[in-house]
């Protein structure tokens, strides 16, 4: 039923921009929630990085004194990684093209993640 509910949030998500390309949420300790993912990803790899990725941002947040972590944003020559908490628990992974819009991408993000922590 949970797992129902968030599929339904992350496919809304999928859904506001065709730049966005797949999403999961995942547990803080890397396990997959949910996830509209394309053929072929691997979901186990999906959520242990992004709870690596997730773990070090928090920590390079506090080491260098930049207060609360609220994402982390990996940019390669295909396309964009975006991590934000979605409660206490989870963790939302985005997957973008290269030429998304990035503003309305975060506004999109940051509105799920808070349905999903809701939820959760």
């Amino acid at each position: 039923m949970r797992e129902q509910m968030l599929t339904s949030i992350l496919n809304e998500l999928n859904g506001t921009s065709a730049d966005i390309e797949a999403s999961g949420v995942i547990s803080i300790d890397g396990l997959m929630m949910a996830a509209v993912l394309p053929q072929g990803m691997d979901e186990d790899r999906v959520g242990a990085m992004s709870a690596a990725m997730l773990s070090l941002g928090d920590r390079t947040a506090q080491e260098l004194a930049r207060g609360e972590l609220e994402q982390v944003l990996i940019k390669g020559d295909k396309g964009y990684v975006l991590m934000t908490h979605a409660g206490r628990e989870a963790v939302l992974t985005v997957l973008a093209k290269p030429q998304a819009k990035l503003g309305l991408i975060f506004l999109d993000v940051k509105r799920a993640a808070e349905n999903i922590a809701q939820l959760i």
